[in-house]
């Protein structure tokens, strides 16, 4: 799919008080931050965004953040150094209130993350325009799988 190009398929699902579910982004890129909360606010989904660097400098709570808005998945960039922002993200997904969400992992470069890091689920998004169709299918299964 291209830019922005994100096909028609159903509408999420509506969770308990009619309310849409949040999905959060998390990527050290502002313009692939953009470009995913304008794709899933587009199928439908309340959207809340962050920056990986603003999380490891400090300047946001990723706890607080999770906490404050409450967002039934995350999806989550794990860039290079690959070994070092997988330990992160293990270090994340450790803290109480991350614990009980579903992840959708991007990353520009699975082989290498992977050689560093055993198997994993994320989902490759190089080049542009980034296949958003994947991303979303991927936060539709996560919604799915906390049904």
């Amino acid at each position: 799919m291209g830019r922005g190009s994100t096909g028609n398929s159903d509408p999420p699902p509506v969770l308990e008080g009619g309310r849409k579910p949040t999905v959060a982004v998390f990527n050290s890129s502002q313009d692939t931050v953009e470009l995913l909360r304008t794709a899933l606010e587009a199928e439908g989904f309340q959207t809340v965004v962050g920056h990986i660097p603003d999380v490891k400098k400090g300047e946001l709570d990723l706890v607080d953040f999770i906490k404050h808005h409450m967002p039934a998945v995350i999806v989550y960039d794990i860039s290079p150094p690959y070994d070092a922002n997988w330990r992160f993200l293990r270090l994340v997904r450790s803290a109480e209130p991350l614990q009980r969400r579903e992840f959708v992992l991007t990353t520009t470069n699975k082989p290498a993350l992977e050689q560093l890091v055993g198997d994993t689920e994320a989902l490759e998004i190089i080049g542009k325009p980034y296949d958003l169709r994947r991303v979303i299918d991927a936060v539709r299964a996560a919604l799915a799988r906390l049904a």
